[in-house]
């Protein structure tokens, strides 16, 4: 029986692209798909100093919300997220875990002054959807760069791979049983 992936939009905002992001992440993951309410107050992951959310705390605050305890869930936060280690992410996830947050504040193309695309944010969104849930699946970073579970330290590096796990990822994932 595949794991049902739960999505949810933290902020309670559901965005115009929410079926485009939901049917990405279907395409990719042979487990259900299914959207989700997480009302996860975001005030208490704020850090005034940096102006950012704690990724940890907002993921922490998420998994409060997870329906089953046999399920993954996905939120997704419009915010800037870091952990203290890094200036930012675009994601986090517990690895192996039941959970994973991605943040489209930096997705945007306007954070970068850039006229808005709603197309360019989707695809982003996307893959790195994929990347953390493939991180929640059990897979760590990894060294094909167009494989969606390659790093990204910047957007540019986002842009440069594809939605997909490579050959050696698929096969990590297949020997853990995720279909």
């Amino acid at each position: 029986m595949a794991v049902p992936i739960h999505l949810a939009y933290v902020d309670g905002r559901t965005p115009s692209w929410s079926d485009a992001l939901l049917s990405g992440v279907a395409d990719t993951f042979p487990n259900p798909v299914v959207p989700i309410a997480a009302p996860v107050d975001l005030k208490p992951c704020f850090v005034p100093s940096r102006q950012q959310h704690h990724a940890t705390l907002v993921l922490a605050a998420l998994l409060r919300h997870r329906p089953d305890p046999t399920s993954k869930i996905l939120g997704i936060v419009a915010v800037d997220l870091f952990i203290p280690v890094l200036t930012f992410v675009f994601g986090q996830a517990q690895l192996d875990g039941p959970g994973a947050v991605v943040s489209t504040y930096r997705l945007r193309s306007e954070y970068y002054g850039l006229p808005t695309d709603e197309g360019v944010l989707v695809e982003r969104a996307i893959k790195e959807c994929i990347h953390e849930l493939g991180h929640a699946f059990g897979l760590v970073h990894c060294d094909v760069y167009d494989c969606v579970m390659h790093a990204s330290t910047n957007v540019d590096e986002v842009d440069l791979k594809r939605s997909e796990f490579c050959r050696g990822c698929v096969a990590l994932l297949d020997g853990r049983g995720w279909r």
